[in-house]
């Protein structure tokens, strides 16, 4: 079912009815037409319609929070700002796109050529398949690169977000955009297939689940079309002895529960040297217990409830399999009465190998702590996953520092601080968190032909 369902009640809002056979063939057919002139703007005008879309979105920034949050129950202060954020998303490759994009000289003298380099050229029609734990931020850091490269844009969102997924088309075509750049189409997962087998399309996008992303690779890979898959994440956060242990746990707490928990690049293993262990873990755990669980468009509300019932489950399913073998669960723990899908800000000790939550993603506001020994352990322990999305370490040691940037096996290490998606910098991860990049200069390339020209 596609559908707004508030997760702070559980009550069906609005339902859509999915996009029909022909409804699909339209919107390709104008994707594939579009893509044909649309590719020969310029970087200026692109410009032009990117910050104009900014400005609509800073302008509407309190209805769209409103929006996001009725849809998946993020507060409304991260709603907001989530929103902001896509505006500068924008305006950064609005700014940077046209450098980013120049021709690349080579050696013209070692080739034997009187000129010889590299040029990026769009593709066509891109097929973004997207989650909706940020609604928008996640549509947009894939929208704003692919548009300003010359490409167009296919959005296929999660059902539980067509509110989201309707506006951002709307909004980039009142920013002036060509009609067919950027398309939603209300379509369940059982449609994708023929929508990325489709000749006019020609890569996709997915940010979502690992199994979600080996089903993509795997069409993809039998039609022979590129992908960029940001699939899941178990992030640790190492702490060790020389940290400034206060400002550790502050941002612990911000890392795990953001987003009510659900962000790929949440922390959400801590892994805490010895010596340091029983200060952070009493620090942490009645830093967790303060926060407020609630109405996520309540001020003073910390944590709001899980997008949806069944993710509401899997939190339990994982928590559960844990105490059962063994865990210590220091807060939290147990679903909130009452209507919604609300679970608390949790905290679980003494999880060992067997226990699925030490290689496992959890997405909901639980905290699994480990105690490591020395850096080695810290390492060992913080690798023990098939992930590599993000990871953070904590320490004022050099030699430390080295280590981790070395040895953390992720695509991003965040050194005394908290993992976070910027538009200047580039986003991915390693091993089964995915394969290719996002934002920066190299996401904007990821869904660009690079053409060598050798001119005798």
């Amino acid at each position: 079912m596609i559908a707004t369902i508030n997760p702070a009640t559980g009550e069906t809002v609005k339902t859509f009815d999915p996009a029909s056979d022909d409804d699909i063939e339209k919107a390709l057919a104008l994707g594939a037409e579009t893509a044909r002139t649309y590719r020969s703007t310029t970087f200026a005008q692109r410009a032009q319609w990117m910050r104009a879309t900014a400005d609509l979105l800073e302008a509407e920034a309190d209805d769209v929070a409103a929006m996001m949050t009725l849809e998946m129950g993020k507060t409304l202060a991260s709603a907001k700002g989530e929103v902001l954020k896509c505006a500068k998303g924008f305006r950064y490759y609005a700014d940077n796109a046209e450098e980013m994009l120049a021709d690349e000289p080579a050696d013209s003298a070692a080739v034997h050529a009187s000129q010889a380099y590299a040029r990026y050229q769009p593709i066509g029609v891109v097929l973004a398949i997207m989650p909706w734990n940020f609604p928008l931020w996640q549509a947009v850091r894939f929208a704003a690169p692919a548009l300003m490269a010359g490409n167009v844009g296919l959005l296929k969102h999660a059902s539980n977000v067509p509110q989201s997924a309707l506006y951002l088309a709307d909004v980039i075509r009142r920013g002036g955009f060509p009609e067919g750049c950027f398309q939603t189409l209300l379509i369940g997962a059982g449609a994708v297939e023929s929508v990325l087998r489709d000749p006019r399309v020609a890569a996709a996008t997915l940010t979502g689940s690992e199994p979600a992303g080996r089903s993509v690779a795997a069409i993809a890979g039998d039609e022979v079309k590129h992908t960029v898959l940001e699939l899941g994440g178990s992030d640790p956060f190492v702490v060790m002895p020389s940290a400034d242990l206060d400002a550790a746990v502050s941002t612990a707490v911000t890392a795990r529960v953001q987003n009510n928990g659900q962000s790929c690049i949440a922390a959400k293993r801590f892994i805490v040297h010895t010596d340091v262990y029983d200060e952070f873990a009493a620090k942490f755990v009645d830093a967790m217990k303060a926060l407020t669980v609630g109405d996520p468009t309540d001020p003073d509300t910390d944590v709001g409830p899980l997008a949806t019932d069944q993710g509401r489950a899997d939190v339990e399913e994982l928590v559960a399999d844990a105490v059962e073998r063994g865990a210590e669960t220091l807060c939290g723990g147990t679903r909130l009465d009452g209507p919604g899908w609300y679970y608390p800000p949790t905290v679980i000790a003494g999880i060992t190998p067997e226990m699925r939550m030490y290689t496992e993603e959890v997405f909901g506001p639980v905290a699994g702590l480990y105690r490591a020994a020395d850096v080695d352990e810290a390492l060992d322990i913080a690798n023990a996953t098939d992930f590599g999305l993000g990871s953070n370490a904590w320490t004022t040691d050099a030699a430390e520092v080295d280590r981790f940037i070395a040895d953390l096996d992720a695509g991003q290490v965040f050194i005394n601080g908290m993992t976070v998606s910027y538009p200047e910098l580039p986003f991915g991860g390693t091993r089964r968190s995915g394969t290719g990049r996002e934002l920066a200069a190299h996401g904007i390339r990821e869904f660009c032909n690079v053409k060598t020209v050798w001119i005798g």
